[in-house]
Formats: C-alpha cells, sequence, structure tokens
C-alpha cells in the first residue's frame, strides 16, 4: 500500500525580516511575513502578500491567482507593488499613504490602495 502524498503547502510562513537582496518566491499561495520587506528586497506570491511590519522593497502578487490576490502590509514605504500584471510605484500612491496600514487589489483593471486606520 502507498502512502497518500502529502498535499503541498498553500501558504509560506517567513518568521523574520527579509533584508535587501534577499528574495522570497512562493508561486504556490500566499505569503506571510512576520516582520519587515527591506528596501531592496523583492516577495512574488502565486497569491497574497501579508506583511506584518514594514513594506520597503518590492511586492508582486497574483502570479497565480491573478487579479483576486491581495497585499496586506502594517505600514507601507514600498518601492513597487504589483498585483496580477498590474504594477505601481511609490510615485503613484503619493505620501497621503506612506507609512500607513494599507490594503492593495485589483478593482476592474486598476490597483487601488485603501487604508486601514
Amino acid at each position: 500500500d502507498a502512502e497518500p502524498a502529502e498535499p503541498a503547502p498553500t501558504t509560506l510562513l517567513v518568521d523574520r525580516p527579509v533584508r535587501s537582496g534577499q528574495s522570497i518566491v512562493f508561486a504556490d499561495g500566499d505569503v506571510t511575513i512576520v516582520g519587515s520587506v527591506s528596501s531592496g528586497a523583492e516577495v512574488l506570491a502565486g497569491g497574497s502578500i501579508h506583511v506584518y511590519g514594514a513594506l520597503r522593497g518590492r511586492a508582486i502578487a497574483g502570479l497565480r491567482t491573478g487579479a483576486g490576490a491581495r497585499i496586506f502590509c502594517s505600514k507601507l514605504e514600498a518601492e513597487l507593488i504589483g498585483v496580477d500584471q498590474l504594477y505601481r510605484t511609490a510615485d503613484y500612491w503619493g505620501p497621503g499613504l506612506h507609512g500607513r496600514a494599507v490594503q492593495v487589489r485589483c478593482d476592474r483593471g486598476a490597483i487601488r490602495l485603501s487604508v486601514f486606520d
């Protein structure tokens, strides 16, 4: 009798900061980071990205799930964010959202950022 294969994980938990120059790539699902993402670091996820800390680097969600993915962060200071095939730099959202708890999502073909305060 063959033992059933373990199902592949659909979530990657990173319980440390992501430092400059590091890349976290998890195409199979969501990525949760307990800590900050440094400037010069990147996080790419097949699903959504959750950052319990400052997001200073680059974050791209929805490599597999597409427009249904979201990015959540406690403190938005990112260089670049992307969901599905839509990308924006910090120039796009301006100083009003800098340093705030934010959700990033796709809405009718556009990236929308909303504050959690």
